[in-house]
């Protein structure tokens, strides 16, 4: 099942849209934040509980490989291994490039952020 994601220019409204999504019954483990910036990813987590895209959904391999990788080969890797095509990818990391952060939902048939 392909993933369902939306993106935000402002924090406010992602917080809000995950609280819904939540009150909709999408399932903790299935909500993930990216975001091009390191420490905005990490307050907008902080901030609504979302889960990172780290090594149980990448893999070893592919966590190590992401070392050596800059940030947007990063990003588009992430994205690739969550199940988005290389093309979404690369046109969310541009968006991602502009400041934005992506809100990723996944195991969800239809979702209304």
């Amino acid at each position: 099942m392909k993933p369902l994601f939306k993106i935000f220019h402002d924090d406010e409204k992602l917080s809000e849209s995950i609280g819904k999504i939540r009150k909709d019954g999408v399932r903790d483990e299935d909500i993930y934040v990216l975001s091009h910036d390191n420490d905005h990813e990490q307050r907008s987590r902080k901030n609504t509980d979302a889960n990172k895209i780290g090594v149980s959904e990448l893999g070893v391999g592919t966590t190590l490989k992401n070392v050596f990788r800059s940030k947007g080969d990063k990003l588009r890797t992430k994205m690739k291994e969550m199940g988005f095509s290389a093309e979404r990818a690369e046109d969310l990391e541009e968006e991602l490039d502009k400041g934005k952060t992506l809100l990723i939902v996944t195991n969800q048939k239809k979702v209304e952020f």
